[in-house]
């Protein structure tokens, strides 16, 4: 069973990178008659995720809430490295990442075309530059989607916020709409150190099932206050979810 589960898993990484090869081709091509767009990358986004990149991994989504509709900053716990493919199933955002996922085949392709904010979390330039960059995106009318955390948390609870985000969206009167979400089987939680390994763990098995839910929107001056009122709700909603559905945290 394990090696069709691994032969599964190496069959949707072909379709996926395959199927993300040709939208990229004919979005390139569709450029010559109509100009590439922050706003028509983003929808292409959308559209691969729907119709293309959840069927083939099979992902079933359990939606509680909706993003707003002005531009604002989303900030999410994070799982997996699927987070950002369910999230913006339903958000089109700039997905602030870490620049590892530059060295990512067709992935980092993907990424640069459909609204991405690289950012060295080991470099104070970088991160002062990706915050920047945050900031005239929002105020440009896109949103931003960040995960505070600063890497994967494969505990019940989040892993202590980062600060910097909520320091700046309060000292620009951005609004924060806090985002939780978790999956049911700990497969779904990045276990495994490489990328590679952890798609083919990830996915040999028949079906992911995860739950979002999108908060309401946080206002403040305080960084620290929307900070501390993001960082309940997202643990709050989490334990709602875990309860009487997700294995992940059960004993192995």
């Amino acid at each position: 069973m394990k090696a069709f589960g691994y032969a599964l898993a190496g069959i949707r990484s072909l379709f996926l990178f395959a199927g993300m090869l040709v939208y990229i081709i004919v979005y390139a091509s569709s450029c010559i008659f109509s100009a590439h767009s922050k706003v028509r990358a983003l929808r292409l986004r959308k559209h691969f995720l729907k119709y293309w990149c959840l069927p083939v991994l099979n992902i079933r989504i359990t939606k509680r809430g909706h993003p707003a509709t002005f531009p604002a900053l989303y900030v999410c716990n994070h799982r997996s490295f699927a987070d950002p493919i369910v999230l913006c199933r339903y958000l089109k955002a700039f997905v602030i990442a870490k620049a590892e996922v530059k060295h990512y085949p067709v992935i980092n392709w993907g990424a640069e075309l459909t609204g991405v904010i690289w950012v060295n979390r080991q470099d104070q330039e970088s991160r002062s530059q990706a915050r920047n960059t945050l900031v005239d995106t929002i105020k440009s009318g896109f949103n931003v989607l960040v995960f505070p955390e600063g890497t994967v948390g494969i505990t019940p609870d989040t892993l202590p916020f980062k600060k910097g985000t909520f320091m700046e969206a309060a000292m620009h009167g951005i609004p924060v709409i806090p985002v939780a979400i978790e999956f049911r089987s700990r497969q779904d939680l990045w276990l495994v150190e490489k990328f590679i390994p952890q798609f083919l763990f990830q996915f040999s098995k028949f079906r992911t099932e995860v739950k979002i839910s999108f908060g309401e929107p946080i206002y403040g001056h305080s960084g620290e206050h929307i900070h501390s009122q993001a960082f309940a709700w997202v643990n709050a909603t989490l334990q709602e979810m875990q309860a009487g559905w997700s294995t992940a945290f059960d004993p192995a």
